[in-house]
């Protein structure tokens, strides 16, 4: 059909909650939904994407811009996509421009992106795989590529290579020239030859294999509640392999990046077809040929960290969610959604299962259970006959302590390690200590921007902080007094490392935390040595509770479980108590026992009681029952309104107008809690504050929210503060 010219809406990555009209010239089928267009906006052009083509607008033609350029000959994005990512933008009330570019690629937001380019890899060799670290004992950046190599089956790009650090060019060139490394040119992602056979699954994974494969072809949410060590990640596989036999695609989201190299081996071990990984350690470059590999249908797996919601496949069979209570999955800054609820949303419109795997489902998930919407598949025993850990609490009041340990803890750790046997302990408090105090007037470091001391990494020399990121040198002497005697308070995983190395000299300690995983493929280089016996005690952070299958450890202790007893949020205590059984569940996963210590002052607290003697099921349905008393999500809808301003009142008073008119609609149902000061009231320098809304259904939080939304230019001080709102949000801070 041909026409003189026509309207185009287009999103352009602005905060700004509608599209914008443009008007287009010659054929109608030249620009259609889901297309990049770049456009003039304010004194320049940007790049935008159409959503909608119609033939007028509400403005007159001669008030409307034309486009500038029409940037792709089809739409990237399709029809379908495009509908469900305007409902994200919809659903989470966030200015549908940044939320469409948000689901891009970074190479897609600009008006040319990169071409595929043949680009240069490196791989070991035959001689290469057989090398000993011994042997280059004296070469330590020889060493380190080839720990790199070794993880790297497939090959390392340029890209991946300049990330490994400096000085590594002539190390390489050495070890091509001795014939342990060789080049090649990489090409999209190949077919490989499957070197592993699905292993006989045991009655409860054939069961859930089978549950699933039924719900084929329609859309179905499935709890996949399995104890750790119950071999979730099998049942994931033979799921996958049905959907690719099929000819269809599969997509897998896990919580974490440093779970993404011992999972993806598993996949090529099994799979012979191609699989696409995204996270945010790929350059951009990577993460477009990901992209581009899912959107074209050629990678028949897509494995990814949160963002990996949003990755088009145009035969999708099957949505997998690990882990599916971790925090991970939501967003907390820009759009903040979260993976698993609206890959849920996906899935149903596409009308196909979703599988949410987990040991400790989040509360949400439970009550969807509990009311009929979502299909409960069970698997309550370990695979391969490993046993459940055995829980001890340790109480320490009035005990002895040895710097961090109870006396018990400490024999604990020389027995399993006297049997060769690995131990795990858990520490969620990184650097050396958290606070550096003058013993002589009480001066403490803290942030100047923040409401929270500094914290020590005496091997880095320096004090910071972990909420802003502000850091200077550890002082000489005390700033107010003067004084030399500055004491360090506390414990970090930085500090037991010390400990540990001093208690037990012959054992090897392996620190995994953030400080110690900023190197890309830092974590992967840890937990392979891990595996293979290289460190016999493990320490760490939440980093080590996640997923990880180290069958040697059997003894795991937790230094500090009263850290998250007393949280201020609602969410804390469910938080806290997914924390202790993921951990524990790094114990004991082999053909040996485990043993979970939780050293704590409280050890008769209900939730720490509760989860040792009855379980985490029964700590849920107790959770459950006080959220449905006290009228708390999941039983109510809540959003949050929050604002930041270089003053306290500025903030609270933004609130309070915002409150006003609020209440001034009068919608039922809905409750306002504040405002209140967030409970970490300053925050890189600025003052945050926070007002609660609790509805009884969607559309009654959804009515108020736009309803303030619409009016929100009025509220007196909005210029004055950032604000921003958050559906459904996952904490409080």
């Amino acid at each position: 059909m041909q026409t003189d010219f026509y309207v185009v809406q287009v999103a352009v990555p602005v905060p700004v909650r509608h599209a914008f009209d443009y008007l287009v010239t010659g054929p109608a089928e030249r620009v259609r939904a889901g297309m990049r267009v770049e456009v003039p906006f304010g004194r320049g052009l940007c790049v935008g994407l159409v959503v909608g083509v119609s033939a007028e607008s509400k403005f007159s033609a001669a008030k409307l811009k034309p486009i500038h350029a029409v940037l792709d000959s089809e739409p990237v994005i399709a029809p379908d996509h495009l509908e469900w990512l305007l409902w994200v933008a919809d659903y989470y009330e966030h200015p549908v421009g940044e939320a469409l570019f948000t689901a891009l690629p970074s190479a897609l937001r600009q008006p040319n992106p990169p071409r595929e380019r043949d680009q240069k890899g490196w791989r070991l060799t035959e001689s290469g795989r057989a090398m000993e670290f011994a042997a280059l004992a004296r070469a330590p950046k020889q060493q380190h590529l080839l720990q790199a190599l070794l993880s790297a089956p497939d090959g390392i790009l340029a890209t991946e290579l300049a990330k490994l650090g400096e000085g590594l060019s002539a190390p390489l060139r050495a070890m091509v020239t001795k014939g342990w490394v060789e080049s090649f040119a990489p090409l999209a992602p190949l077919r490989r030859a499957v070197t592993q056979v699905a292993p006989m699954l045991n009655l409860a994974q054939h069961d859930a294999v089978e549950a699933i494969a039924e719900c084929s072809g329609r859309f179905q949410p499935i709890l996949l509640d399995g104890v750790t060590g119950s071999g979730k990640t099998e049942v994931y596989l033979q799921v996958i392999a049905r959907v690719v036999a099929q000819g269809q695609q599969a997509i897998v989201l896990i919580p974490e990046i440093g779970l993404t190299p011992q999972l993806v081996q598993r996949f090529k071990d099994r799979f012979g077809v191609p699989i696409a990984l995204l996270h945010s350690q790929l350059s951009d470059g990577e993460r477009f040929q990901a992209w581009q590999q899912a959107n074209s249908g050629e990678a028949s797996i897509v494995i990814g960290t949160r963002s990996a919601v949003f990755t088009p496949l145009p035969r999708l069979g099957v949505i997998i969610v690990d882990e599916e209570h971790d925090s991970s999955y939501k967003q907390f800054d820009g759009l903040r959604y979260h993976a698993r609820d609206i890959a849920l949303v996906r899935a149903q419109r596409l009308g196909i299962p979703i599988v949410l795997g987990s040991a400790t489902p989040s509360l949400e998930t439970l009550s969807n259970v509990e009311r009929g919407r979502y299909l409960r598949l069970d698997l309550p025993n370990r695979a391969g006959g490993a046993v459940a850990p055995r829980f001890e609490l340790l109480d320490l009041k009035g005990v002895a302590m040895v710097e961090n340990f109870s006396p018990a803890l400490l024999a604990a750790i020389g027995l399993h390690l006297g049997r060769e046997e690995q131990v795990l302990l858990y520490l969620n408090r990184r650097g050396f200590a958290p606070t550096l105090l003058c013993h002589h007037c009480g001066w403490v470091a803290e942030c100047k921007r923040c409401d929270h001391p500094l914290t020590m990494h005496r091997g880095a020399s320096r004090l910071r902080c972990h909420h802003c990121g502000a850091e200077r040198a550890i002082p000489a002497q005390c700033p107010k007094c003067t004084g030399i005697d500055l004491r360090a308070l506390g414990y970090g995983t930085e500090r037991v490392e010390a400990l540990l190395r001093e208690r037990f000299p012959q054992a090897q300690v392996l620190r995994i935390d953030r400080d110690t995983t900023r190197r890309k493929g830092a974590m992967d280089d840890l937990f392979q040595q891990a595996r293979v016996g290289r460190g016999q005690i493990l320490l760490g952070t939440q980093m080590l509770a996640k997923g990880h299958d180290l069958p040697n450890v059997t003894l795991v202790g937790i230094l500090d479980a009263d850290q998250g007893l007393f949280g201020t949020d609602f969410r804390a205590a469910e938080h806290l108590a997914q924390l202790i059984v993921q951990v524990a569940g790094r114990a004991g996963r082999g053909d040996k026992p485990g043993r979970v210590l939780i050293q704590t002052h409280h050890p008769d607290h209900p939730l720490l009681q509760t989860l040792v003697r009855e379980g985490y099921r029964r700590f849920a349905d107790l959770a459950l029952a006080e959220r449905r008393e006290t009228g708390l999500p999941p039983y109510t809808f809540a959003a949050v309104w929050r604002a930041e301003a270089t003053s306290a009142t500025e903030a609270l008073s933004f609130l309070y107008g915002l409150a006003e008119l609020s209440r001034a609609r009068n919608e039922i149902g809905v409750d306002l809690l504040g405002p209140v000061p967030s409970p970490m009231e300053r925050k890189a320098g600025r003052y945050r504050a926070q007002l609660l809304i609790l509805a009884n259904s969607r559309a009654g939080r959804q009515r108020m929210v736009r309803g303030c939304l619409e009016k929100i230019s009025s509220v007196p001080g909005v210029r004055k503060v950032r604000w921003s709102l958050d559906i459904d949000p996952l904490d409080l801070s």
